[in-house]
């Protein structure tokens, strides 16, 4: 593992070789600011299709980042069991093109099948391995994972504290486009995505549920002071034929927009990409995480500075920060869009949390 330390004070990359449980109440934790805190963020490939080996490579990075002194760390999108980039294969905006190899389909129901088999359950063995894996090394734990739920699959993200109590699990409320062909929507627990923890007040989402105003605006009244962003591999943005919106440079920009309207520090975690995941997955010549890289990770400050440096794309790694809480009161100092910034007597948001069940 190579290393990059950041001071805000900001310390800068330690790089590396290598059913639902009770939610706490969110609306009566303590705002205390911390005065300092240091967080790390994983630039790694994950162990793709293989669910124990997955675990191996999670609970390694666990302990790698609590020797670097973090006291919070953050995985991308779909770490556990790695995004399914197969459904991707073949999309661009402009065009479709068949080539004339041998590449998955969207619909593929032999490489679906495995990765149902090799995805995880919030409440079996290896996640309880995870969970004591960040109790023995005394770190809060934000895990990007596909979710097993009774064989229904669902982009999830759970807050595991430095005791290894799992203080939130949530679930991407909406599937973005292709994924919709494997993953399910969420319900109304999904949106206890903010947790007191022993660092601060932690939130986390998924991907495109940056770009959602709505829920944006909520996880934003409940007063985040660090935020992690989950996404899979981003590459740069080529021409054209792709969505700016879904590059290395598109998403980056996401993040930081969410750090400036919330006020809070982001760590903006994503996941590489090899020749053997592209091959596991039959990807290449595709439009999406058809070619090596894809790591983008950084840590942005609440006025939505980077406090990072990159690492190159196909590099694993462990960035780090270390955070001054104080800067949170002095971005809010002049903005706070569910505070002195805002007008309830004009807009507000509704929200319903009720699970819904399908039977009742």
């Amino acid at each position: 593992m190579a290393s990059f330390n950041s001071d805000s004070s900001f310390d800068m990359i330690d790089s590396s070789t290598q059913d639902s449980p009770t939610m706490t109440n969110m609306f009566i934790a303590s705002e205390d600011t911390r005065h300092q805190v240091r967080v790390a963020v994983t630039q790694a490939e994950p162990k793709w299709l293989d669910l124990q080996g997955s675990v191996d490579k999670t609970c390694a990075l666990i302990v790698e980042a609590a020797k670097g002194g973090a006291q919070l760390l953050a995985f991308p999108e779909c770490w556990v069991t790695g995004y399914p980039a197969w459904i991707w294969y073949a999309w661009t905006p402009m065009d479709v093109h068949y080539a004339n190899v041998k590449r998955a389909r969207p619909v593929d129901t032999h490489l679906t099948s495995r990765y149902i088999k090799n995805c995880m359950r919030a409440d079996g063995p290896e996640m309880a391995r995870i969970q004591q894996c960040a109790a023995d090394n005394g770190i809060t734990v934000v895990l990007g994972f596909s979710e097993n739920f009774h064989n229904t699959l669902y982009i999830s993200q759970a807050i595991i504290d430095s005791d290894g109590k799992l203080l939130a699990l949530r679930r991407k409320i909406k599937a973005t486009h292709m994924e919709r062909t494997i993953f399910g929507d969420a319900s109304g627990d999904a949106l206890t995505s903010v947790a007191d923890t022993k660092v601060g007040r932690v939130g986390a989402l998924s991907c495109w549920e940056h770009i959602q105003p709505l829920l944006k605006y909520y996880l934003y009244s409940h007063r985040e002071q660090i935020h992690v962003a989950a996404w899979p591999p981003l590459h740069p943005y080529k021409d054209e034929k792709e969505l700016w919106s879904m590059s290395r440079e598109g998403t980056r920009a996401i993040s930081q927009t969410y750090a400036i309207e919330s006020q809070a520090f982001v760590l903006h975690a994503t996941s590489v990409i090899s020749e053997p995941g592209i091959s596991l997955m039959n990807t290449g010549g595709g439009a999406v995480m058809s070619t090596p890289g894809g790591g983008s990770s950084a840590i942005f400050g609440p006025d939505g500075r980077i406090l990072t440096e990159d690492m190159p794309q196909c590099d694993e790694g462990i960035l780090y920060a270390t955070l001054d809480m104080d800067e949170i009161l002095r971005c809010k100092s002049f903005v706070d869009v569910c505070g002195h910034y805002s007008r309830p007597d004009m807009l507000w948001l509704g929200v319903d949390r009720e699970v819904k069940k399908h039977v009742q």
